[in-house]
C-alpha cells in the first residue's frame, strides 16, 4: 500500500510539538488509505513530497513499515540543514517499534554523506515526554550521541570522531585534507529565553593543501564556547588554546603555544567582537574588537593593538619569512615595537606605530640597519607626522651615520622637507620629496644631491680595486612613479685624473628579478696610466675619451649599448707595453699570432702609438667590433695606429663577436699571457 501526502511543514514558534503534529498528520493520512482499501496491507509505504521546519527541509521522503517483519525505512532525497544540502540518506531499522509512549529502532543502519557505509544505529525515544536518545556508531571507538533531554534540552556528544568525515558534510574542506580525532560535546536549552555550549578537544590533528602551500601535523587543540539569548540577539563567548603541534601557512612556520579569547554579540546579521586577546610568546598584549556584517560581507568597524611586541622573538618567525624568505634564517633582529590598526567600513583608516632601539641584521655583519627610535601615526582625512632617528646601518664595507627622518602625512600623501643620509666622508641629500600613493603604487618628486664621496673609501667599500678621486652629483629632478626611478641632472665622478658623468638614468623596478637600468654615460680625459695600474692591465700612458649611449641593463646585465672610447686630443707621451697590447689585441679576434716574435719588434717591452680606438655596439647578445676610421686594412679594423719609435699596429679582424665570448676572451688572455698580435 502506498500513500502519498502533500507538502507540510511546521511554523518556527514551539516547533517539536508541531513537528509531532505534521508527523501525525502524515500517518493519518496514511492510515486514511488503508482503511479506505478493501483488504489490509502488511506493508505500508509514505511519501511526503517536502517536510519543512524550522532547522531542517527535507525533500521526497519515504517511509515504508513492515509490520510483519517489525522493521521500517525511511529515504530521504534532500536534506537541507545547518546551510548544507544532503544527499542521498536512508535508514534501514530491522527491529523498529512505535506507540504512543515508545519509539525505538535496534540495530539500525544509517547511509548518509561522510558516514562509512551502514553506520550502526540505535534509537529510544518517548513521544509523550519529548525525549529520547539516538547513537550512532561509526567505527571502533568512533561514536556520536544525540540526546533529546526534559525541558526541551539537547545534547550532541561525538567520541573519537575522524576530522576525515568532516569533508563529506563540509566539501570545501575538501582540499585541506582535515586529518585527527574529536572529542566534545554541544548542548542546547531553551531556559532562560535560549543558551548553548560547546566544547572540542582536537588530537593529533592535521591537514594539508595539494599545492604544499598549508600544512599542519601533531596538532593538539581545545575550545570552549557558549552563547545566551538576549533581547534582538545573542550574547557569546569563545576560548581557544593550541596546546601541541605545528603548522605551516606560507611563508609562516607556526608551533604550538597560543590562546585566543574572544567575546561579542550576534543582533541579526550583524557579529560584533567587543574584546578578543591573543596570546602568544614575544608580544605583552594582542587585542582587538570590531563588527561584521555578515549579509553584506563588510567588516563595519574594527581596531588592533599590539603593545611591546620582542623583535628579537616575533621577527624571525613572522617578519623575515615575509620580508626576505631566501635569508630568513640568517636574518636578526633587535629592540621592541608596539602599534595599533583602525578599519571603517572594510578600509584602513589609521595606523599608529612605535618603534624602541629596533633594528635588523644578517648573521655575519655584512647588513645592518638601526637601531630605530620614534613614532609614526597615520590617519586617512587628517594631516600627522612621523619622527625616527636611525641610528645607522652597513651593507658590507658601505656605511650610513646616524640621521633623523621627519615626514608629514596626510592620507596618500608623504612629505619629507629634507633628509640627509650620511654615506661614508660624504651624504645622500633628499629634498621637498613628495609621494602619493596611488592604486598601482607610489609616485612623486624630489631632489637629490651627492655629497662630495672619497672614491677610495667608495672602492674600498665595494671591493673594488683603490681608485683616486671623489663621487658628486645634483639630481635636481628625481621622480618616482610605479616600478621606476627617473634622475634629470648628472652624476659626476672624478676619477684617474679626468671625470664620468651619467645623464638620463632611469630605474624599473630596481629591487625586482627583472630590474631595469637606462643610462648615457660619458668620461672624460681618463689617465690611462692610473687606469691600467689600477686593474693590472698592462702600462699605457695617455688619456682617452669615452662614451657608452643607450646604456641598458636588464638583471643588473648589459643587453644593450653603443661604447666608444678614443685617444683624448692633445699633446702628452703615448707609450703601450706588450702585456698592454696582449689585452687590446684580445679584443679584435684572431691574427698573426707570431707577428711580433718574427719581428725585431719582439725585443721592446714598449712601444709607440698615435692613437687608440675601440667601439662596440651591443645588440641582442652579439657585439659589434671596431676601431679606428682611417688607415685600417681591407677586412680589418685598427685598434693602436702606431707612432714613434718602435711603432706598432694593432688590428682586429672579427667584427661580429659574442658578448659573454669577448668577456671570455678576456679573462682567458689575462690570465694565460698569451702572446700580442702586433703588425
Amino acid at each position: 500500500m502506498t500513500a502519498t501526502c502533500p507538502p507540510a511543514c511546521s511554523p518556527p514558534e514551539r516547533a517539536f510539538p508541531r513537528l509531532q503534529r505534521v508527523v501525525r498528520h502524515a500517518l493519518a493520512c496514511a492510515l486514511l488509505s488503508v482503511l479506505a482499501s478493501t483488504s489490509a496491507a502488511r506493508e505500508l509505504t509514505l511519501e511526503v513530497e517536502q517536510l519543512v521546519h524550522p532547522s531542517f527541509v527535507a525533500r521526497d521522503l519515504r517511509l515504508t513499515l513492515d509490520a510483519g517483519n517489525e522493521a521500517a525505512s525511511v529515504r530521504i532525497g534532500t536534506l537541507d540543514v545547518a546551510g548544507r544540502r544532503l544527499r542521498g540518506l536512508r535508514l534501514d531499522c530491522p527491529a523498529f517499534h512505535l506507540t504512543e509512549e515508545t519509539l525505538s529502532c535496534r540495530g539500525g543502519r544509517l547511509h548518509a554523506p561522510g558516514l562509512p557505509a551502514g553506520a550502526a544505529l540505535s534509537l529510544a525515544a518517548d513521544p509523550q515526554q519529548r525525549t529520547g536518545t539516538l547513537r550512532l556508531t561509526l567505527a571502533a571507538g568512533e561514536t556520536v550521541a544525540l540526546e533529546a533531554l526534559a525541558g526541551g534540552r539537547l545534547r550532541a556528544d561525538f567520541r573519537g570522531l575522524d576530522a576525515a568525515r568532516l569533508r563529506g558534510l563540509l566539501p570545501q574542506l575538501a582540499e585541506w585534507q582535515p586529518a585527527g580525532r574529536l572529542n566534545g560535546y554541544a548542548e542546547y536549552t531553551p531556559a532562560d529565553g535560549g543558551q548553548g555550549s560547546l566544547a572540542l578537544a582536537l588530537k593529533a590533528g592535521g591537514f594539508a593543501t595539494a599545492d604544499g602551500l598549508h600544512a599542519a601535523e601533531g596538532v593538539g587543540a581545545t575550545m570552549a564556547a557558549s552563547a545566551r539569548k538576549r533581547a534582538g540577539g545573542w550574547d557569546w563567548q569563545a576560548d581557544l588554546k593550541w596546546s601541541a603541534g605545528e603548522a605551516y601557512f606560507h611563508p609562516l612556520y607556526l608551533v604550538a603555544g597560543s590562546r585566543l579569547q574572544a567575546a561579542g554579540q550576534l543582533v541579526g546579521e550583524r557579529l560584533s567582537v567587543t574584546q578578543a586577546t591573543l596570546q602568544t610568546e614575544g608580544v605583552r598584549t594582542i587585542a582587538a574588537a570590531g563588527e561584521y556584517d555578515l549579509a553584506a560581507g563588510v567588516l563595519r568597524a574594527a581596531g588592533l593593538t599590539v603593545a611591546d611586541a620582542d623583535l628579537a622573538v616575533v621577527g624571525p618567525q613572522y617578519l623575515a619569512p615575509l620580508l626576505t624568505p631566501a635569508q630568513a634564517e640568517r636574518l636578526r633582529f633587535a629592540g621592541h615595537a608596539s602599534g595599533g590598526l583602525r578599519i571603517e567600513e572594510g578600509r584602513v583608516v589609521g595606523i599608529d606605530a612605535g618603534f624602541d632601539e629596533a633594528g635588523f641584521s644578517l648573521a655575519g655583519g655584512e647588513l645592518s640597519f638601526g637601531p630605530l627610535s620614534g613614532s609614526l601615526l597615520w590617519r586617512a582625512d587628517s594631516l600627522t607626522e612621523a619622527m625616527l632617528t636611525v641610528a645607522g646601518g652597513r651593507w658590507e664595507k658601505l656605511a650610513l651615520g646616524s640621521f633623523e627622518l621627519a615626514a608629514r602625512l596626510h592620507g596618500t600623501q608623504v612629505e619629507i622637507p629634507r633628509l640627509r643620509i650620511p654615506l661614508l666622508d660624504g651624504a645622500l641629500v633628499f629634498d621637498k620629496l613628495e609621494l602619493r600613493r596611488g592604486e598601482e603604487g607610489w609616485s612623486g618628486a624630489g631632489s637629490l644631491v651627492v655629497e662630495p664621496l672619497s672614491v677610495p673609501l667608495l672602492t674600498a667599500a665595494l671591493g673594488l680595486p683603490e681608485m683616486a678621486g671623489v663621487l658628486s652629483a645634483a639630481l635636481p629632478g628625481l621622480r618616482v612613479s610605479p616600478g621606476e626611478i627617473v634622475l634629470d641632472g648628472t652624476l659626476v665622478v672624478s676619477v684617474f685624473d679626468g671625470y664620468l658623468q651619467v645623464t638620463e638614468l632611469r630605474l624599473l623596478e630596481p629591487f625586482g628579478v627583472a630590474a631595469y637600468l637606462y643610462a648615457d654615460i660619458d668620461a672624460r680625459h681618463i689617465d690611462l696610466a692610473q687606469l691600467t695600474d689600477t686593474f693590472s692591465f698592462g702600462s699605457v700612458t695617455g688619456y682617452v675619451d669615452a662614451s657608452v649611449g643607450g646604456l641598458e641593463l636588464v638583471r643588473w646585465r648589459p643587453v644593450r649599448f653603443d661604447a666608444r672610447v678614443r685617444s683624448s686630443p692633445g699633446s702628452y707621451p703615448r707609450r703601450i707595453s706588450q702585456r698592454a697590447v696582449q689585452n687590446i689585441s684580445a679584443l679584435g679576434g684572431a691574427g698573426a699570432v707570431a707577428a711580433i716574435q718574427r719581428s725585431m719588434l719582439g725585443f721592446f717591452e714598449s712601444f709607440g702609438y698615435r692613437e687608440i680606438g675601440l667601439s662596440c655596439v651591443l645588440a641582442d647578445g652579439i657585439c659589434l667590433m671596431g676601431g679606428l676610421a682611417d688607415g685600417s686594412p681591407a677586412g680589418g679594423f685598427a685598434l693602436v695606429r702606431g707612432g714613434g719609435i718602435p711603432a706598432l699596429n694593432v688590428i682586429g679582424y672579427n667584427r661580429r663577436v659574442d658578448w659573454q665570448e669577448l668577456i671570455d676572451r678576456l679573462q682567458r688572455v689575462i690570465e694565460s699571457n698569451a702572446p700580442p698580435v702586433v703588425r
